[in-house]
């Protein structure tokens, strides 16, 4: 059974979330941590857990998404992976951060690219990977299909759905790939957000202003 924790890390309160099932294999999706404080919280979980941490997932490459990636790629040894299209992001998210205010380490680029339909797996674990540009280009969402659980980044939130107004970002695209890739999923599937609250995809469907 998937098996799910929230941190929500940096002043931006960005959610990550560190994912694991009975087998205690486990991954990171979206590692945001800022301040060391954060990163010590989500390495003493996983060592009280006893967990066995596989890899990095990135929903999209926005800098407070992508902050604590490369000390914990480096400090377990595991693989850092997104959509290729993220790539550029990924070579600007110092520039980004900095355009914010914020100071960061490089990342090195991708050890491996996240295929739309496709699926990460760790585990018993397999979530699919839906892509649903318009927040970003290379902007991912993972569905847990067993379970009906979806971690949707920063494309959908409670009641709103992600800014276009950064680069690579189109409105119009957004709109549409949500109601074709996310509004035909069941609607009691759980949305886990990149910022804010949890939220279900039928809720969504009938309250976004967004969406309606």
């Amino acid at each position: 059974m998937l098996k799910i924790k929230k941190f929500t890390v940096n002043p931006l309160q960005e959610n990550t979330y560190l994912l694991f099932d009975q087998t205690k294999e486990a991954i990171i999706v979206d590692a945001g941590f800022y301040y060391r404080e954060e990163e010590e919280e989500v390495a003493r979980f996983i060592q009280q857990n006893d967990l066995k941490l596989k890899k990095l997932i990135n929903t999209h490459c926005h800098f407070d998404h992508l902050m604590g990636v490369e000390s914990l790629r480096q400090k377990y040894n595991i693989n850092f992976e997104a959509h290729l299209d993220e790539a550029p992001l990924i070579g600007m998210a110092v520039a980004q951060a900095s355009l914010f205010g914020f100071e960061m380490q490089p990342v090195a680029p991708a050890d491996d690219f996240l295929v739309g339909n496709e699926y990460v797996e760790f585990g018993e674990t397999k979530l699919k990977i839906i892509h649903v540009p318009g927040h970003s280009p290379g902007h991912i969402v993972l569905f847990a299909e067993k379970e009906k659980k979806l971690f949707a980044g920063d494309v959908l939130f409670y009641g709103s759905i992600g800014r276009t107004d950064l680069p690579g970002g189109d409105y119009n695209t957004l709109i549409s790939r949500i109601k074709s890739e996310l509004f035909v999923l069941p609607g009691d599937t759980s949305v886990f957000c990149g910022h804010g609250p949890e939220t279900t995809i039928g809720y969504e469907k009938a309250h976004n202003p967004f969406l309606s």
